[in-house]
């Protein structure tokens, strides 16, 4: 056991005070212990803003691209070690293990690779010069400018590595620095990543620190033209809306909260047909990957009426080849991230199960090489309703973890409004072989989604997934899934910018994109 100090002012510094305890989930042992009391915030701002924020726009966007490579490098060096920790800490299987530390550094790769390629140097032209007078010699050119302030990143319990760097990665490219700040659980990841990235000296200093421990604090550090990147759920994100950095100095935020994310079997989708049984595979995985704690994880399944059992049991039957246990031991689903976190689950799933039927659970099976007493671990449940109509909580309560609930529709204009009635997703899949129906369908859903999956047959084997959150494509939802965009190639700099209309003689306008360095000495004529 040890405790994860903070890393700020380019210093590594502990907290005072009581500490929070992270644990097995699994085994209940006490692993490391955090806290950010007595951190002086203010001071770990400003060194960001001012030292390392300075020394990243003295490099080009090219050359901070190369910075990003080699934090993959670095990380990649120590993958084994993460994935031992994320088994201690997260209580994840292997391959749930990759889909956070490999998925982080593929992330890192892509924006490396992405950022070679940009040729702009100080800042990005938006769009062309225009005229703005009758005569043509006045005109206005749009820039992005890096932002100079600091990036506060506050990310959720389930992707302590992949959270931390598919934001830090284009904040880094765009010229801010970073502070993440860790969800204390499963802090001891993200902690052990920032100490080799810091210990191997390939970033500027300044330009990333971390806060392990609370949040107290945090936001009150902030300034007017400081950044605020939040996952987590809305109810935090409400708090952080009314906050008066956010609320009266404008601190721009970001937020990626609650999703009542949906699956939609189309209606030319028989039993036995590739896009059924698409639908089916994607609910078990999206079911039992991570335990079904992902934010893009599918809670409500549609399908039409006249299969509605045909799906039920399909789905059951893949379910019930589940093991569910220990990680160290051969099973498909290891832990919850904590004994808090299986409570949550064990709350909300009673709260949905109130209106519907159990149309799978095998809670009560024994767990493989776990005390259930002990261990957060849970088998996936299945529910159902026949009057999805009827049942709003279905449609409104994130369980976030292993449970989702079958509905069935009528027709797809039902279809559509069922989806809908989550009030703003992260994402929606749409299973069929009918081109049209998945045009129809992605209009009807694009502006209450921030992402729609289409899986054909051509597709069926090879789509990325559901749940899979890809940097090329965008991640966020409008309404109640936070309304943020993250990711979707290099529209995720936009966050990191300032876009500044600069006018004036277009001739002169043409210098902007040859900017480059700090500003010469400008000598006054007296």
């Amino acid at each position: 056991m040890h405790m994860l100090d903070s890393y700020v002012h380019g210093a590594w510094v502990g907290g005072t005070g009581e500490p929070a305890w992270l644990k097995d989930p699994v085994t209940g042992e006490t692993l490391a212990g955090a806290s950010s009391a007595g951190l002086d915030l203010a001071r770990a701002c400003a060194y960001a803003r001012d030292t390392g924020g300075a020394a990243l726009r003295a490099l080009s966007y090219a050359e901070r691209a190369a910075l990003l490579a080699r934090v993959a490098e670095v990380l990649t060096g120590q993958r084994d070690k993460y994935y031992e920790i994320a088994l201690r800490n997260s209580g994840t299987v292997k391959n749930d293990s990759a889909v956070d530390i490999d998925g982080a550094l593929y992330t890192l790769s892509y924006y490396a690779r992405q950022g070679a390629r940009i040729e702009d140097r100080a800042w990005r032209m938006d769009g062309t010069p225009d005229t703005l007078a009758k005569e043509p010699g006045f005109g206005v050119q749009h820039v992005l400018a890096p932002v100079r302030g600091v990036a506060m990143l506050i990310n959720a319990f389930n992707f302590p590595a992949w959270g931390l760097w598919e934001k830090a990665a284009p904040a880094l490219l765009s010229g801010v620095p970073v502070i993440a700040k860790p969800a204390t659980a499963t802090a001891w990841l993200a902690h052990e990543m920032v100490r080799d990235v810091i210990a191997a000296g390939v970033l500027p200093d300044g330009a990333l620190s971390l806060v392990c421990g609370g949040s107290a604090g945090l936001l009150d550090a902030l300034q007017p033209l400081d950044l605020l990147s939040f996952t987590g759920s809305a109810d935090t994100a409400m708090q952080l809306r009314t906050h008066p950095s956010v609320a009266r100095d404008g601190v721009r935020l970001n937020a990626e909260t609650d999703s009542v994310n949906s699956a939609l079997l189309g209606p030319d989708a028989l039993p036995g047909s590739p896009a059924f049984e698409a639908l089916v595979r994607e609910v078990v995985r999206e079911l039992s990957v991570k335990s079904g704690q992902k934010c893009t994880a599918i809670r409500r399944i549609f399908v039409p009426q006249a299969h509605y059992e045909a799906v039920a049991q399909a789905i059951g039957a893949r379910l019930a080849t589940l093991t569910v246990g220990n990680p160290r031991a051969d099973v498909r689903m290891g832990a919850l991230v904590s004994r808090a976190q299986y409570e949550s689950v064990s709350a909300g799933l009673a709260r949905l199960a109130a209106g519907c039927d159990m149309l799978h659970d095998r809670r009560q099976a024994p767990l493989v090489d776990a005390d259930p007493a002990i261990a957060a671990c849970m088998a996936p449940t299945l529910l159902g309703t026949r009057d999805p109509d009827g049942h709003p909580a279905v449609h409104h309560t994130e369980v976030f973890g292993p449970v989702a609930t079958l509905m069935p529709y009528r027709d797809a204009d039902h279809a559509w409004a069922l989806a809908r009635r989550g009030q703003g997703s992260l994402v929606a899949s749409v299973y069929t072989d009918d081109t049209r129906f998945l045009a129809h369908t992605a209009l009807a859903l694009a502006d209450s989604h921030g992402r729609i999956h289409g899986v054909s047959a051509e597709v069926a084997k090879s789509h990325t997934g559901h749940g899979n959150v890809m940097p090329q494509s965008l991640h966020g939802g409008p309404g109640r899934a936070g309304g943020g965009e993250e990711l979707g190639g290099l529209r995720a700099l936009a966050f990191y910018h300032r876009r500044c209309a600069v006018q004036g003689a277009l001739q002169r306008l043409d210098a902007l994109p040859r900017l480059h360095g700090p500003a010469p000495a400008f000598e006054t004529v007296p």
